[in-house]
Formats: C-alpha cells, structure tokens, sequence
C-alpha cells in the first residue's frame, strides 16, 4: 500500500479577515494556495465551497477566530520545500502579525493511504490525539517524525 502525508494546522486570527491588519494575508491567500497546488508533490487541500482558502470555513473547534488548514502531499520533502522553500516561509516568519500566538497553535502530521481524503473531523482527532498524547506513529510532528511504516527517524533539517 501507498501512502500520502497529510497536515492540519490551526491558529487563532488576531482580527476578523476584513479587518485592515489582515489585508496582506488575505491578498495572498489565493497566490499562496495557488503555488502550493502547482508545487511538486501537491496532492490536495481543503477549500471552501466556493473553492477559496479554508481559512473561510466555519471552524470545527466552535471559533469563528480559528483558522483551520488541511493539505495532502506525496513525500516530507515536498512539503517541506512548499512550507520553507517558498513564498509562503515568508509567511510563516510572520505569523505574529496575524495570529494570536497565546492562543492554541497546532500542527500535526500522519500518513494516508493514497486515494483517501483527510475531513475535518479527522483533522480535529489528529490535532487533539498529538496534543493529548504526544507524538506517535498515528500524529506527528516535524521534529518527532514517524515514517509511513511506524518507525520514528529524524528528518534531514531544512
């Protein structure tokens, strides 16, 4: 069986997406999707009905503040390159601008077999099972990575 690295972040906005503080993250929104879609290695991400960012679907975690992001990729490596060798390191370097970094802040990885497709629900499980837990073969993070088999190794940093 084959299988696909999945992601889901989330992270508490500082303001309202029309707020002006948020003007530049919003504008490129689109354009940082858009390269992550046309990146190597790009298998999915979650989108709202309308086909723009996740970050305007209503929040599983019963926060209209909370912004919620799923993406599924072949390998580490590309999305690694996606995450810190594209424009979007640029926005990750300044998250503070936008998100609240006192609120909750999470990040977790697992593995999919290929064809399958991580929900919400799922994303909330991974989120709460890494937070609860700790690192494990079932949700992981960059630094305690697990490979699709189950074994813990580290990553070769970026």
């Amino acid at each position: 069986m084959e299988y696909y690295l999945a992601q889901a972040n989330i992270a508490k906005f500082r303001e309202k997406l029309d707020h002006p503080i948020m003007k530049e993250f919003v504008d490129f929104l689109e354009p940082v999707n858009r390269f992550a879609e046309e990146s190597k290695g790009f298998v999915w991400r979650l989108k709202d009905e309308e086909g723009r960012s996740a970050s305007y679907i209503e929040s599983p975690f019963n926060d209209e503040m909370m912004a919620v992001n799923i993406s599924v990729w072949e390998d580490l490596e590309s999305f690694k390159n996606f995450v810190y060798g594209s424009v979007h390191h640029y926005f990750l370097r300044n998250k503070k601008k936008w998100f609240d970094l006192k609120g909750p802040s999470q990040f977790a990885l697992w593995w999919m077999p290929k064809g399958t497709l991580p929900t919400l629900d799922l994303a909330k499980e991974k989120l709460n099972l890494l937070t609860n837990h700790g690192p494990s073969s079932a949700a992981f993070t960059l630094r305690d990575f697990y490979d699709f088999q189950g074994n813990k190794f580290s990553p070769t940093p970026r």
